[in-house]
């Protein structure tokens, strides 16, 4: 069985996130979607929040879908958890630049498991977590950037603040 994961913060899940998801389940037998736990950044979303956004959002693309989190390396997730490759989304030449330098170090670390690169859909192209909450902030419009489902949690988030 080839199990992938497709590690982030999902810092509002998008549709750019969803298309990567939707595509890496044809590659992989089983995708792990795996929710860093990083407490040194500031998140629109609790870690709890995050996750059950992602089971919500990625119940009805795929039965081989696992929701988890994860902290430390994530190689060494990957040889715990038997995963061979991570999925990695790329929108512009400034992500390759990042990720490139990020799998040659993985690579260098756990030889065995391999990064592959997805590229986002044209309109998703654009598409961050940085500028999704910045356009909600100010009550833009961000229906095309989320699912309604996120787009709600958004907006009842940021009225809370």
């Amino acid at each position: 069985m080839r199990i992938g994961i497709y590690p982030g913060s999902f810092d509002p899940l998008t549709y750019g996130h969803l298309d990567i998801i939707e595509r890496a389940t044809r590659i992989c037998d089983k995708l792990i979607v795996g929710v860093l736990v990083n407490s040194a950044k500031k998140s629109l979303f609790t870690f709890e929040e995050r996750l059950e956004i992602l089971k919500h959002c990625c119940g009805e693309i795929n039965s081989n879908i696992e929701i988890v989190s994860f902290g430390g390396l994530l190689v060494d997730f990957c040889r715990d958890n038997n995963i061979s490759c991570i999925i990695r989304g790329l929108r512009a030449v400034s992500d390759f630049e990042y990720e490139i330098t990020i799998a040659s170090l993985n690579r260098r670390l756990a030889p065995d498991v391999e990064t592959l690169f997805l590229m986002g859909k044209d309109e998703n192209l654009f598409v961050s977590s940085s500028l999704v909450k910045e356009v909600a902030i100010y009550n833009g419009d961000i229906s095309t950037l989320v699912p309604p489902y996120v787009s709600g949690k958004i907006r009842q988030k940021i009225s809370s603040v």
